[in-house]
């Protein structure tokens, strides 16, 4: 269908510019204009003026925008890569939806016009008013309240015997040529590019061809006034798809998502690697996953190169296998990337077969299994003795200077607040002040790790919300006071601003500082050894002050899989042990050989550029 763009007047007398979009190119602008729509039909905007000369002229920069939108959509469509066939489930099943959406719009159109009228109306509205005299069989002025004007309905019929005259012949010559516009929209729907020279496609034209002739006939029934029923699949893909045949992976990775929260950067991850699974075998159904194409996927991540720059950066998993295998000295990912890809796609997959995805009687295993590469083992280690020595003797803390990568006050505080309460980065960075408050009955000072997913402030499980008591340490270093000052700003306020979940990258870039204040600046090398050693050897001290286990699990935010600890929230925790046994759990935990004496975190700050190491 060619695109219709015209200017139009709304009923205040305003300009607005209107194009129809392409029926292949729908989808693809909803998804670029993120409207909320599985397809825009229309574009539309006004030009904000009753002038039509004015209106002329603004125009012009509004169709160079919808210019834009439509050559976004067209790159959208243009990333899948070519597959060599289809099973004859999926051609029976376009076929099917190619059908029904024949319908469905016919239905539509039939209570709710064409969108035409509108045009029509407005054209004559304007030669009446310029005293141009013309002729028309259709009535002016009025505008159907539902349904088809009498000018569409004969539109129509002109429409409909001119493909009744040309779709039939076709089927019957096997010329699937006529249709081509029509199967690039259907596969575009169904997210595949198969093969254009390819027996498969050929047999889903035949297929097409026979559905749009019944669509036709059926069309004409209505135009009779027969009733005839749409059926309720219409290119609505997941009820569409998860029939007898199964659901696909894209649709396993929507539930997923959907299930419950999961962190910002777990669903980016496995997004990025479900889109590369499905650019090398295309969108397949979690019943149809092999082993084969397990193992192929693995083979073209293990060609992947490790730095990626220019036209690689948003290249294809095809094409970047195929730029690694002809640059073999080129550095590739390493076996833990490819792991993780692996296990991204295998846990999608294995949730959509738990979902039902897969049909009962359906034979499926997991296609993932034992395919993982082996990898050096790097496991992160507390610090000992030595280096938490060596980190809190350092000019940061013996004398306050903050080195502009630590952004501010949370190069100080988040790894004494690691230190003395073993918590995550994200969990602190996502500290409001009003999460650090005394306990009500006791007056013990309490740090409340929560959800405020809102605010962009998640954890990373349902055992992470918990409280933990401020350790004396902690208050006699002036956390509290540093509490007092930022409490000024409200009680909203984040707790370590330059890190807080609205400063999008913040904490990520705080992360590679501090592994680099570790290795360039403190001497401390063992790869192993990170932020989140501290968290170790928190867990390691909070051993040597209890023996409760679940009370420890509690605490640390974790579940061993031994202890029902992953059933206590922040209030629960409270209800259980109450804030006394909590503190003096914490208030016990010490670090054998460390001085902390020199330690300051209160004075006239220093900034200092240091050295490149310590930025």
């Amino acid at each position: 269908m060619r695109a219709l763009m015209g200017m139009i007047k709304d009923r205040h007398g305003t300009y607005y510019v209107q194009r129809r979009v392409p029926e292949r190119l729908q989808e693809a602008v909803a998804r670029v204009l993120n409207s909320g729509r599985e397809r825009q039909v229309f574009l539309k905007k006004s030009l904000g003026t009753k002038n039509l000369k004015a209106a002329n002229v603004a125009a012009t920069h509004v169709l160079a925008e919808f210019d834009r939108t439509l050559a976004d959509a067209e790159a959208l469509l243009k990333e899948r890569p070519v597959i060599p066939s289809l099973t004859d489930a999926q051609i029976r099943r376009m076929a099917e939806a190619f059908y029904a959406g024949r319908l469905a719009n016919d239905e539509e159109e039939r209570r709710e016009g064409t969108g035409s009228e509108p045009l029509f109306q407005s054209i004559a509205e304007q030669l009446s008013a310029a005293g141009i005299k013309y002729q028309t069989p259709f009535a002016v002025g009025v505008t159907p309240e539902a349904g088809l004007s009498d000018r569409e309905v004969l539109k129509r019929a002109g429409t409909l015997e001119y493909e009744l005259a040309i779709v039939p012949p076709a089927l019957a010559r096997g010329d699937i040529s006529v249709i081509r516009e029509e199967l690039d929209e259907l596969m575009n729907d169904f997210q595949l590019n198969v093969d254009r020279k390819s027996q498969s496609y050929r047999k889903l034209g035949m297929a097409v061809l026979a559905a749009y002739v019944r669509a036709l006939r059926d069309i004409e029934r209505r135009n009779a006034g027969e009733p005839i029923e749409t059926p309720p699949s219409a290119y609505v893909l997941p009820e569409l798809l998860t029939g007898e045949q199964g659901g696909t992976l894209r649709e396993a990775f929507e539930g997923w998502k959907k299930e419950r929260e999961r962190p910002e950067g777990t669903v980016h991850e496995y997004g990025r690697a479900i889109e590369m699974f499905i650019q090398l075998h295309g969108n397949l159904r979690v019943s149809e996953m092999r082993r084969s194409h397990a193992r192929t996927f693995r083979e073209a991540l293990q060609s992947v190169p490790k730095t990626r720059k220019g036209s690689l950066l948003k290249a294809s998993l095809p094409e970047l296998s195929e730029y690694g295998r002809k640059h073999p000295s080129v550095a590739k990912v390493s076996p833990g990337t490819v792991n993780k890809q692996l296990g991204a796609v295998q846990a999608v997959a294995g949730w959509g077969h738990h979902a039902g995805l897969v049909p009962e009687d359906a034979p499926w295993s997991d296609p993932f299994s034992e395919m993982r590469l082996e990898e050096e083992q790097s496991e992160r280690e507390p610090f000992d003795a030595r280096d938490l020595q060596t980190i809190f003797n350092a000019p940061l803390f013996s004398e306050y200077k903050l080195p502009i990568g630590g952004k501010g006050e949370a190069a100080l505080w988040l790894p004494l607040l690691a230190l003395f309460a073993g918590a995550r980065q994200a969990e602190y960075a996502g500290l409001r002040v009003s999460d650090v408050r005394e306990d009500e009955e006791t007056g013990v000072p309490l740090m409340w790790f929560t959800r405020d997913t809102k605010a962009g402030r998640r954890l990373k499980t349902k055992t992470s919300e918990r409280v933990v008591p401020v350790h004396p340490q902690l208050t006699a270093l002036g956390f509290l006071e540093y509490v007092a000052a930022r409490r000024k700003e409200g009680e909203r306020a984040w707790l370590f601003p330059t890190v807080a979940p609205d400063q999008k990258g913040a904490l990520s870039a705080w992360s590679k500082w501090w592994g680099r204040y570790l290795r360039n600046h403190l001497g401390i090398n063992d790869r192993n050894k990170v932020y989140h050693s501290f968290r170790h050897g928190f867990q390691d001290a909070l051993r040597r002050t209890t023996p409760d286990e679940e009370l420890r699990d509690a605490l640390t935010g974790r579940s061993s899989g031994k202890s029902v600890g992953r059933t206590y929230g922040a209030k629960e925790m409270l209800r259980r042990w109450g804030a006394e046994a909590l503190k003096r759990a914490v208030d016990e935990i010490s670090y054998p050989g460390l001085d902390m004496s020199r330690v300051r975190t209160l004075g006239p700050v220093k900034r200092t550029r240091g050295t490149k190491a310590s930025r």
